[in-house]
């Protein structure tokens, strides 16, 4: 699998699968509730985010997707994962963390925050695999967290 930075080539694929897997767990899509998928270039990486794509080979069908909100709380924020349905279940998903781990590392955050459904039992034991631990709840929400400061770095 091929993980790599946006392109504006991206655009249309990139929003129609984060827009498919919302429609596939809530039924149906409002898509006013999701301005930043109009224009990625704009909303993320203007901003100085990550925003990052899996393809199977350069130029193959978009099979993931994953951002990283830099600033964001005292760290980072993972945002906009997506992963195409045949390919959930084989790795994809943790192979786009590792890299968005990654990049908050290079830019050196203390620490890189999720937040889900509650009741999207995969993805939260997915952010558990990757090290994340949950810091709070409530009624539709699950927030996890994890730290990239090493012992060393902290003394």
């Amino acid at each position: 699998m091929h993980i790599r930075p946006f392109e504006p080539r991206d655009q249309s694929a990139a929003r129609q699968l984060i827009l498919n897997g919302l429609g596939e767990h809530f039924g149906w899509i409002d898509e006013t509730r999701n301005p930043d998928l109009a224009d990625i270039a704009a909303h993320y990486l203007a901003r100085g985010h990550v925003f990052v794509v899996a393809e199977p080979h350069p130029g193959g069908e978009l099979t993931g997707t994953g951002a990283l909100l830099v600033g964001v709380e005292g760290g980072g924020r993972i945002v906009r994962m997506s992963v195409a349905p045949a390919l959930r279940r084989h790795g994809l998903g943790r192979e786009l963390v590792r890299h968005l781990i990654e990049a908050a590392r290079q830019r050196r955050l203390p620490r890189v925050i999720v937040e889900t459904n509650n009741d999207w039992y995969d993805p939260i034991r997915l952010y558990q695999r990757c090290g994340f631990s949950e810091y709070h709840r409530d009624e539709e929400s699950i927030y996890l967290s994890r730290s990239l400061i090493t012992r060393q770095d902290g003394d």
